[in-house]
Parts: structure tokens; sequence; C-alpha cells
């Protein structure tokens, strides 16, 4: 009986062993990994300041001609999705003013009104551009 206790707490012991060795290991790599992942935050952070002009003075002339350059392809790639937000949203816009057209002619014909030509409209009005001493009324 005193054989098979002993053999228990010898396996139980080596078991823990291995494990807290596991542990132990598992904790390294994870100090490992914390340490690596400040480093790349810290160097994020420094690349930050600098895009946003802060933090420039140990910078060599190589070092803002690079930061420069890539500033330069940054605003590239924003002005390009802007004008293209800005087409997308002129086509739409071009889209809506013809669905809005063919309505219009639909509820002028249901109407029995005609449509006007819209290149012979003109419109006589008494305004005067210039200082009011000088309109002739």
């Amino acid at each position: 009986m005193n054989k098979t206790i002993d053999r228990y707490e010898t396996k139980v012991k080596d078991a823990y062993g291995i494990s807290s060795k596991a542990v132990e290991q598992n904790m390294q790599n994870v100090k490992e990994d914390a340490h690596s992942m400040g480093k790349k935050i810290e160097f994020l952070e420094d690349s930050k300041r600098k895009l946003l002009g802060h933090g420039l003075e140990p910078c060599s002339v190589d070092d803002l001609q690079l930061l420069e350059n890539q500033l330069d392809r940054s605003l590239c790639r924003i002005t390009a999705r802007k004008n293209q937000i800005f087409m997308e949203q002129i086509e739409k816009l071009k889209e809506e003013e013809k669905r809005l057209g063919e309505e219009n002619a639909n509820m002028r014909e249901k109407c029995g009104m005609r449509l006007r030509e819209s290149s012979n409209m003109e419109v006589e009005t008494e305004l005067c551009i210039g200082p009011p001493a000088r309109r002739n009324i």
C-alpha cells in the first residue's frame, strides 16, 4: 500500500514539475511578447508624432526627405479617395435628378399640364447692379 502511495506521489510531483516548467516557459514567452509589443508601440507613437510634425529636431535631412515623400504619397491617396467619393456622389445626384425629372413629367401629364421649355424661360426683373445713386429707374 505504501509503495502504491509513493508511486502516486512521485507521478504527481513529476506531472506538476512538467506543468510548472511549461508555465514558466509560457510566462517567459508572454514577457518577451509584451516587451516586443512595447517597442513596436513606442516606434509607432514616434512615427505618428513625426507625421504630425512634432519631435523632428533629431531627424537628419534624409529622414526628413523620407518623411516628406511619405506624406506626399499619403496626400495623393487621400485626394484620390476624396475625388472618387465626389464622383460617386455626383453620379447619385444625376440619377436622382433624372428620376425626379421623370416623376415631375409624369405628374404634369396626370394633371394635364404641358411641360415648359426651359431654354426659352426668360424673366424680366427690376434688379440693378451697382450703387443706389447710379441706378436709372
